[in-house]
């Protein structure tokens, strides 16, 4: 199925349907990522170290520059999604080839300077020790590799936008068995440790994320690219940032204050910090579900807002409330029983099974308010208005969770508690900003202007 027929699917065809077809692709992708988190969590925990915490403190780093990667494609799927429900496939074509370059040009920079300032960072935030030392080699080794994944989301933006979520998802599975593979042949045989999983990473991301992109200069392609539409054109990096700068800086403040997050959690020990990073990988077998109807609504909100169609564009936003909804509920009944075990898979500490355990029961029982959160997300980046999206994903953490974190952990009773209770707190809090802003409809105009110009 060509863009085209995608489009009229998209447009057309019964909106449950629409929202399952691309939503199912992008699940599938999600959960294997989070088979493949698991999987290289149990490898570094063999390693018999504090890896796994190691590799936790640094991840919201990596996190926030990778916001930076993350935002700006999220501007060009939906830039991409309304040209094509525009009927303006030229432009889409145009906004396809400044992605690539783009976001190459982005993570070199950001690579660099990354590796540089790893060290600092790591020990601003109180790591000493081994804990130091791996850290600063995992998040080193990333940064520079940080090209590798950027050309991946730049793959995945120009599909995504085009309703097409079936090719990222193969490629994803394709790079995630390649890592699989590499973990304990990195890790184990070649004895490099943690910096063998940072290794097997770059290399099944090199190598899948540069095959899927020049795939899209093929003609076996119906929105083909060309070379020449690489040349950075000031017109369409400008559209690309207005959109992908809100929705960045959302995301990396999210994520700086992630890194705000672990480090009450330092402080605490490091056997939190290690159940807080096993809790997060096993909740994730549920919430990367959500996070794909999220990301399958934004194209179809993108593409019909892009046709004019706001009517079908708010039902889908129904639907996928309600799907979400009820895959939540269904995934968090059914590891709820087996919380205690599911810790115990990666770790044989008792401490570390009591926090873990203590933290997913706590996030199972809010777990609904994740889907509400992700179907406003999908909605405001779909239409456009990334503005909103970052109101709500900084709002979260710096409004509402790191207060309450700040103000509960001072009270002997909470503990590490405080950290779990004001995650459950502030999802609730958020869910009903972001239905406000919902309902006040500032986002149902689409952010496009050009008229349709179809390609032959």
């Amino acid at each position: 199925m060509d863009f085209r027929q995608r489009r009229e699917a998209i447009l057309n065809d019964n909106i449950t349907k629409v929202i399952i077809t691309l939503a199912i692709p992008v699940i599938i992708n999600n959960l294997i990522q989070t088979f493949y988190n698991l999987t290289d969590t149990y490898f570094v925990a063999q390693i018999g170290g504090n890896e796994v915490a190691s590799i936790q403190l640094v991840w919201p780093i990596l996190f926030l520059m990778i916001s930076f990667g993350t935002g700006m494609s999220a501007a060009g799927t939906t830039l991409i999604a309304q040209y094509i429900g525009n009927k303006n496939e030229l432009a889409g074509r145009k906004i396809a080839g400044q992605m690539v370059s783009f976001l190459v040009l982005l993570a070199i920079v950001i690579g660099v300077l990354g590796a540089f300032f790893a060290p600092h960072v790591v020990y601003a935030m109180g790591a000493r020790e081994t804990l130091y030392s791996n850290a600063v080699t995992y998040l080193r080794i990333m940064f520079l590799g940080l090209p590798t994944m950027f050309l991946m989301f730049a793959y995945n933006a120009v599909k995504q936008g085009q309703g097409d979520n079936v090719s990222p998802m193969y490629f994803g599975a394709i790079s995630v068995v390649i890592n699989i593979i590499l973990d304990p042949i990195f890790i184990f045989v070649l004895g490099q440790g943690i910096a063998g999983a940072a290794y097997a990473t770059i290399i099944a991301r090199g190598v899948v994320g540069l095959y899927s992109v020049m795939t899209l200069f093929t003609r076996s392609q119906t929105l083909i690219l060309e070379p020449r539409a690489l040349g950075l054109e000031k017109t369409s990096v400008f559209k690309i940032c207005q959109l992908g700068i809100p929705s960045s800086l959302g995301q990396a403040m999210t994520a700086f204050g992630f890194i705000i997050l672990n480090v009450f959690l330092v402080g605490f020990g490091e056997v939190t910090l290690t159940a807080f990073a096993i809790g997060n990988r096993i909740s994730s077998l549920i919430l990367m579900p959500v996070m794909g109807i999220g990301s399958a609504l934004g194209t179809v909100v993108g593409q019909n807002l892009g046709a004019d169609n706001l009517t079908r564009a708010k039902q889908a936003v129904k639907h996928s409330a309600v799907f979400s909804t009820v895959v939540l509920l269904v995934g968090g009944g059914l590891m709820y029983p087996f919380i205690g075990r599911l810790i115990g898979v990666f770790s044989k500490d008792s401490e570390v099974i009591f926090h873990g355990s203590n933290y997913l029961r706590l996030i199972i029982l809010g777990i609904p308010l994740m889907g509400f959160f992700q179907i406003f997300i999908g909605t405001f980046q779909g239409s456009g208005h990334t503005i909103y999206s970052m109101i709500l994903m900084m709002g979260r953490l710096w409004g509402i969770r790191l207060p309450v974190v700040f103000l509960l952990s001072h009270r002997a009773s909470f503990g590490p508690t405080s950290v779990w209770y004001a995650m459950v707190f502030s999802n609730f809090i958020i869910c009903i900003v972001g239905l406000i802003m919902y309902l006040s409809g500032g986002w149902q105009h689409k952010v496009i202007k050009d008229k349709a110009v179809i390609l032959e």
